[in-house]
């Protein structure tokens, strides 16, 4: 089941963020490029970042985050023991959705070039572009038209 995210799942989205192999952060060097969970919340609270989770078994399986102000998905990560159920393909859907609502007629996002991630993001439509990405920038730039 997806659901919308609420600043009271952030634990359990930090737990999902931080343990992924692929584009591993840890809590600090996410702290160190501003990301944090008050920083997370205010932007849920203030609406600029949409979220939703995957619930499986009554828990906290994955997560999606959107940032309606350039339309870009901030973030796409699902627990190693929940991936292959459809989950992360709905979490982008809703991205992709609440997009559109938003007025976005396209969106962005960067990923590894050498990760699941990226062959994810690709058999959905998304192209490579010769952007740069933003924090690392050996990340790819893909686009997708709404």
């Amino acid at each position: 089941m997806i659901r919308p995210g609420q600043v009271a799942d952030l634990p359990a989205i930090m737990r999902i963020r931080t343990a992924v192999t692929e584009n591993h952060l840890s809590v600090e060097q996410m702290a160190e490029i501003g990301i944090t969970e008050n920083s997370i919340a205010t932007e849920m609270t203030e609406g600029d970042l949409g979220c939703w989770v995957a619930i499986d078994g009554g828990e906290v399986t994955g997560f999606s985050m959107a940032d309606r102000r350039d339309g870009s998905i901030f973030a796409l990560f699902m627990d190693a023991a929940h991936e292959g159920k459809g989950h992360g393909s709905a979490l982008l859907a809703a991205c992709e959705t609440w997009f559109r609502e938003q007025g976005h007629a396209k969106a962005r996002l960067t990923t590894g070039r050498d990760t699941k991630a990226f062959a994810f993001y690709r058999r959905r439509g998304w192209q490579e572009t010769d952007e740069t990405a933003g924090h690392f920038a050996e990340d790819a730039v893909l686009r997708k038209g709404l």
